[in-house]
């Protein structure tokens, strides 16, 4: 399934697109009208995706089988489809997972970006053990067609293309062999950057002053922009086999395939795991690739367009204004 969550009337709805990708079930609305007919309870599950994924399995099974009346009724002509659908193209998605708990990106998880960024080959340590970060969950994470704001304290504002893993069940001291029974589903992430962050001068930058002006540039608001839906595992048999592409202002900057990750997915979930529980709706984003603008000293200003690709996913789609504060 593609899931999504997104605003009607400025309602939230819990969605899963059917095929042809025009229109939309209401899973909530769906679940209803099924069991109606059926004559058995409605779920209490499909109100929104942070639900949905703590219910697991059990939630998992109410939303396909919602998703599943919804296409027949679209696939016979019936009438009743009308109140259980919505139409693609008139509806505004948030991120699949608007308010997950927790926001962990990856710095470092290919050998391509590690060398544009200006050392001559990998290190041993480069394999060893990922460089796990954190983003503020609550003011970074946006969905598609939202903008990327760029505040007064940024000057060189960055695009990173990353696959997004979204946790389904609760992880602590998962070991790699069964991380993936963990893993709801997959998404885009942009993990915007800014790469020159000075919010006050000072008289010399230390190595580890240096360290917390690049992790600062990660928290700005908005720099986590997530979707268009979440696809659930079974969809994706091998999430190391998608191609990634970044377009800027419809030009290509970046293009790999997470086959080339150094840091695979299962052993990033058992290494998070074994340091902080990981909680249904949390997200895992798995590095970039080579190709962001500051290789080039390009970097993103008002009126640009950033475009993210991933195969089996979708395209994740933003555009750029200025902040005032």
């Amino acid at each position: 399934m593609k899931l999504i969550t997104c605003t009607v009337a400025g309602e939230e709805r819990l969605g899963a697109v059917l095929s042809g990708e025009r229109l939309v079930a209401d899973l909530a609305a769906a679940d209803r009208a099924r069991s109606r007919r059926d004559g058995t309870p409605a779920s209490a599950c499909l109100s929104d995706m942070m639900a949905l994924l703590e219910a697991g399995a059990s939630g998992m099974k109410a939303a396909r089988a919602a998703c599943a009346y919804a296409q027949g009724l679209v696939d016979s002509g019936n009438r009743a489809a009308g109140r259980v659908t919505l139409p693609l193209a008139r509806l505004r998605l948030l991120a699949p997972v608007p308010r997950p708990r927790k926001v962990f990106c990856l710095a470092g998880n290919y050998q391509d970006h590690i060398e544009e960024g200006g050392r001559a080959r990998l290190e041993v340590q480069d394999r060893e053990t990922p460089r796990v970060f954190m983003k503020p969950p609550s003011t970074t994470v946006v969905g598609p067609g939202a903008k990327i704001l760029i505040p007064p304290v940024a000057r060189s504002v960055d695009w990173e293309g990353e696959l997004a893993v979204v946790i389904g069940r609760r992880a602590k001291g998962v070991p790699a062999a069964t991380a993936y029974r963990h893993v709801a589903g997959y998404t885009a992430m942009n993990d915007v950057s800014e790469r020159q962050l000075v919010i006050k001068e000072r008289t010399d930058s230390r190595p580890r002053d240096q360290w917390f002006d690049w992790l600062n540039g990660k928290w700005l608001d908005t720099f986590a922009p997530q979707g268009p839906w979440l696809v659930t595992a079974d969809e994706i048999p091998d999430p190391h086999a998608l191609d990634i592409s970044t377009f800027v202002n419809g030009e290509r900057k970046q293009h790999n395939n997470t086959g080339q990750m150094l840091y695979p997915i299962n052993r990033i979930i058992e290494y998070i795991s074994a340091i902080v529980t990981l909680e249904p709706g949390d997200l895992i984003s798995t590095g970039t690739i080579a190709g962001v603008g500051a290789t080039t000293g390009t970097y993103l200003k008002p009126g640009d367009s950033v475009e993210i690709r991933i195969s089996s996913i979708g395209s994740l789609r933003n555009t750029v204004a200025a902040s005032k504060r």
